[in-house]
């Protein structure tokens, strides 16, 4: 079982992270699947719109599964893990057809990054964002990353959530317009549906030029930073922010800058 789930609905896809006992945490497994789908999804014009939301009501992801970080011993397995990353979240990228992000409790980590991905966002009153990772364990995200996560969220509120470690709350994210909406639990489905057949109605081709227009406007010319992030990834502070993490001690790590 990989953890994503499809179903279809109409011109509508589904697709669920459906891994409850860890919060929706993103397996390598979990990804890879998602990868799959966005890309069967693309190739269907059939497809007008497709959601993304989290099992359980608790999370919509709580970020990745780490524990293979565990193994790590040079920076070059950062950087091909980073390239990873890009793949899948680039399948997410290049859907032509309308996205949206239906966040239940956290969307922190690879969360934030999908939900960033989409055209909308719809969350219930407890969401909340974040990618805290100079304050667990230690990595950085490829320069992709960053150009999805500041657009969307802008980059003031990006250099909150990645270099102060802030979680934003759902309220603050709705004023700012990174949230269409912010929904009671007892109203989310109608009103998904409802957004999810207005944007059905729109011309398809409209929606599909003006998504690749914003896409090669957001990520064309992005700076090769694959030494930078190895330098992160083969460093004595990322060995020592996983191992901490995956101890569970709850502490910022004693960072040494090495």
């Amino acid at each position: 079982m990989s953890g994503i789930v499809v179903t279809r609905d109409g011109d509508a896809v589904h697709v669920r992270f459906d891994n409850p006992a860890a919060h929706n945490a993103l397996t390598g497994t979990m990804w890879l699947a998602l990868r799959d789908a966005a890309r069967a999804v693309a190739d269907d014009p059939s497809v007008r719109v497709v959601t993304f939301r989290g099992t359980g009501g608790k999370a919509f992801i709580s970020g990745t599964d780490i524990t293979k970080f565990a193994d790590y011993a040079e920076g070059a397995q950062g950087v091909a893990y980073e390239r990873e990353i890009d793949e899948c979240m680039g399948a997410i990228d290049a859907l032509p057809c309308t996205t949206i992000a239906v966040v239940e409790g956290w969307a922190v980590g690879g969360g934030l990054n999908i939900s960033s991905a989409c055209d909308f966002r719809v969350a219930t009153p407890d969401a909340r964002f974040g990618s805290p990772i100079g304050r667990t364990i230690g990595n950085c995200l490829s320069a992709a990353s960053l150009a999805r996560i500041g657009g969307a969220v802008g980059v003031a509120v990006a250099r909150r959530m990645v270099l102060l470690g802030e979680i934003v709350a759902a309220e603050e994210l709705r004023a700012s317009g990174f949230l269409l909406k912010v929904v009671e639990r007892d109203a989310l489905d109608a009103e998904v549906a409802a957004l999810c057949a207005r944007a059905a109605e729109n011309a398809p081709l409209t929606t599909r030029v003006t998504k690749e227009t914003l896409r090669r406007m957001t990520f064309d010319g992005l700076p090769a930073i694959e030494p930078l992030i190895e330098q992160v990834y083969g460093s004595a502070d990322f060995r020592r922010g996983v191992a901490d993490f995956l101890a569970k001690t709850k502490r910022v790590p004693a960072w040494t800058g090495q």
